[in-house]
């Protein structure tokens, strides 16, 4: 009888598990679905695709000048790795929308109330970081390195060598317009604080022109074009950590005092 109990507890606590594990499943199958219906449309159009892409360095080459695919197979596969990539980057709503009903069930209220907001700032300064660096850093990068030729080079990028570097620079502009939710989660969690935040200003901004000198051409003016937005990025993590947490922390004690 106790060997019956035993195994009767064992399957009731292993129930829970499975369940877990089932709806999992469910939810990267919807994620995975939502991929290919995008994909579709996106491979069709994707020779489309990869000449909007390829505009910021096209508009920059020398007359004459034109991008080359040096791989026998590189006339399909780049564009389709691009179609690929994009149907990545517009299924990440769902993905996060998945998890987020994934998990919210096991997250008290105050958590839902803050990471929901938050989840969705994330994805939208992530989406703000690509297209700063399609608009912005893209075109004065791709400037400075096409001037800086030596006499005699003649500039023919490869469209894969483009494609990764564009690709790179997408995801570092893109986590990089994370900051203010690192912010957020560096005071959530107790590592930091806002007045702590306020002072380490100075020593930001340096960090912003710095980093600004080493991403861009040398002039003042393309590094004051990348440096103001990432201190902008910095403040906006002061005033949403401020904003908030406060009130949580409030509602908080609230609660315990109520108790």
């Amino acid at each position: 009888m106790l060997g019956l109990h035993k195994r009767r507890d064992d399957n009731e606590e292993a129930t829970p598990l499975i369940a877990h594990l089932l709806e999992i499943r469910r939810r990267l199958l919807i994620v995975v679905g939502v991929f290919v219906v995008v994909l579709i449309p996106c491979a069709l159009f994707s020779r489309q695709l990869f000449v909007l892409l390829a505009l910021p360095i096209m508009q920059r080459l020398p007359a004459g000048s034109s991008m080359i695919a040096t791989g026998v197979a590189s006339p399909f596969l780049t564009p389709f790795k691009l179609a690929a990539g994009v149907a990545a980057f517009a299924s990440v709503p769902v993905a996060l929308y998945q998890a987020w009903a994934f998990l919210v069930p096991g997250l008290y209220r105050r958590e839902r109330h803050l990471l929901g907001p938050l989840l969705a700032l994330s994805l939208l300064l992530f989406y703000l970081g690509m297209a700063f660096a399609y608009f912005v850093i893209a075109p004065l990068a791709l400037h400075f390195f096409i001037s800086m030729a030596p006499p005699g080079v003649k500039v023919m990028t490869d469209i894969g060598s483009y494609l990764s570097f564009t690709m790179t620079l997408f995801f570092a502009f893109g986590f990089a317009f994370e900051l203010p939710i690192i912010e957020v989660a560096l005071v959530w969690l107790g590592a930091l604080n806002v007045e702590k935040l306020r002072k380490f200003r100075p020593y930001m901004l340096i960090s912003a022109f710095i980093l600004g000198m080493l991403l861009t051409p040398p002039d003042m003016f393309s590094q004051t074009l990348l440096a103001i937005p990432l201190y902008g990025l910095y403040e906006l993590g002061i005033l949403l950590s401020r904003f908030m947490l406060n009130p949580d922390a409030e509602l908080a004690t609230e609660t315990g005092n109520s108790e």
